[in-house]
């Protein structure tokens, strides 16, 4: 057998005499396998491995302390067994792989300073640093390169969804005087709303869409709502597009989203709470959640107009 091997069995208080005391003196057992119980996990190793660093152990297996044994054989060491053989393995190479949650790297350098390893010890904190320093976004905004992949997130996603579509370069058309500005707080309030439910809803940008500014709403894998912020404009001497800004019906379909916070399974209570036209209802119950389950509401601004929102001079 080499190397250490840890039996997770747990040794239970055993009637009869009391754990006895020796001593060990490294030129009398050298590279002798030894046995250890270490809070009920057991190991083996060498009084060689035990003492090539100054630590703890080192004083506990060259004879300058005392160590229990039970009446088997087996030497007791009354700390938790969980990191015992990562703590042979630092003795032996000097370096080892520290695992990967901060939890337990914790648990490893109270193991390493209880057994007055510093070497062991320093690894440790010098990994809690660097996951202390690693930055993690508050929320990821995936942003959608193809029809195919906004299918696929909607389809995986167990929270409701609201896409904001925007393609300034999309248009034939020259833009009024204040679509810029709006087109800017679509985007703007699409950040704020990220930031505010991004642990409740999934948010997804898309750059390749027909539309210019266009809100998607989607709840259970399904779309729910949509808000269009583009409108035609007939001036005097040639059309443009105007881009508006609903906040207000912006606010309204992404509260209306959080009541999808639910298993896949139809409610028609939800949709029948969030629908506009249920009081028109004049059919069966079955027929009437059959409509509610496919009906979208497309809230789209696009009216035309004759009004020339430009301002004097332009």
């Amino acid at each position: 057998m080499s190397g250490d091997t840890c039996l997770t069995t747990t040794l239970c208080p055993a009637a009869g005499p009391k754990p006895k005391t020796c001593s060990f003196k490294v030129g009398s057992l050298g590279n002798k396998y030894v046995r250890l119980n270490v809070g009920g996990s057991l190991y083996y190793t060498t009084v060689q491995v035990l003492t090539r660093h100054d630590t703890m152990l080192k004083a506990m297996f060259s004879g300058r302390m005392e160590v229990l044994t039970d009446k088997e054989g087996w030497i007791l060491i009354d700390r938790c067994g969980k990191h015992f053989g990562t703590i042979l393995n630092y003795l032996r190479d000097d370096t080892i792989a520290l695992p990967k949650h901060r939890q337990e790297i914790k648990e490893l350098m109270a193991e390493a300073k209880y057994y007055l390893i510093q070497g062991l010890v320093d690894m440790c904190q010098a990994a809690l640093q660097d996951k202390k320093d690693l930055y993690e976004p508050v929320c990821n905004i995936p942003i959608i390169t193809s029809p195919k992949e906004e299918e696929r997130l909607i389809e995986s996603s167990m929270k409701p969804v609201v896409k904001l579509l925007y393609n300034r370069s999309n248009n034939k058309y020259s833009y009024t005087s204040n679509s810029d500005d709006n087109l800017l707080k679509n985007i703007e309030l699409f950040d704020k709303l990220s930031l505010r439910f991004n642990g409740r809803v999934l948010f997804m940008k898309d750059v390749i869409g027909d539309e210019i500014c266009c809100w998607s709403f989607y709840g259970q894998g399904r779309k729910l709502a949509e808000v269009c912020c583009t409108s035609i404009v007939y001036a005097t001497e040639k059309k443009q597009t105007k881009v508006e800004f609903p906040e207000a019906r912006i606010y309204e379909e992404t509260l209306n989203v959080l009541l999808y916070e639910t298993p896949r399974v139809p409610d028609n209570s939800l949709l029948e709470a969030t629908s506009r036209s249920r009081s028109q209802a004049s059919h069966s119950e079955d027929d009437d959640g059959f409509e509610l389950r496919d009906r979208v509401r497309r809230i789209h601004v696009k009216r035309y107009s004759t009004y020339d929102d430009r301002q004097l001079g332009h």
